[in-house]
């Protein structure tokens, strides 16, 4: 199956939270070439962002932000250029008044003909009707 993943699905593969056993089996079918997962170029950008407001808030150790991105990125999703999908994007979010950020990811599923797979309630809740392919992690079996 080939699906957009964000980064609040990476960020479960390096931090234990409820459905990190359902982002980890993602991306251990994409390492076994059972998935192609893919990703707009902003990915290693917002995860890094992420896993470093954990550690300053103390959801993960000192010195895990660094350790846990390299992670990530030593076997990131297939990275997409942004530009092409800024028109698309820009168009659903102000439609929906979500984020040009998360609509990058929409954007690029919408393209790719795929799901895109979150974690993020809010993004699924806000777009998913109108853009049916817009999947909870949690809905993973």
């Amino acid at each position: 199956m080939k699906y957009v993943v964000d980064s609040s699905v990476a960020f479960k593969w390096v931090v234990v939270e409820i459905d990190s056993d359902k982002a980890l089996l993602l991306r251990d079918g994409y390492a076994q070439s059972i998935h192609h997962l893919m990703a707009p170029d902003l990915f290693p950008i917002e995860i890094a962002s992420a896993l470093a407001s954990a550690e300053k808030s103390g959801r993960i150790q000192s010195g895990e932000a660094a350790q846990f991105f390299l992670h990530i990125i030593n076997n990131p999703p297939d990275l997409h250029d942004s530009q092409p999908l800024l028109t698309r994007a820009l168009e659903i979010s102000l439609g929906t008044r979500h984020s040009v950020y998360d609509c990058l990811y929409v954007a690029l599923a919408e393209r790719e003909k795929c799901e895109i797979i979150t974690a993020d309630d809010k993004l699924v809740n806000n777009l998913q009707p109108a853009f049916p392919f817009v999947k909870s992690l949690s809905s993973l079996p």
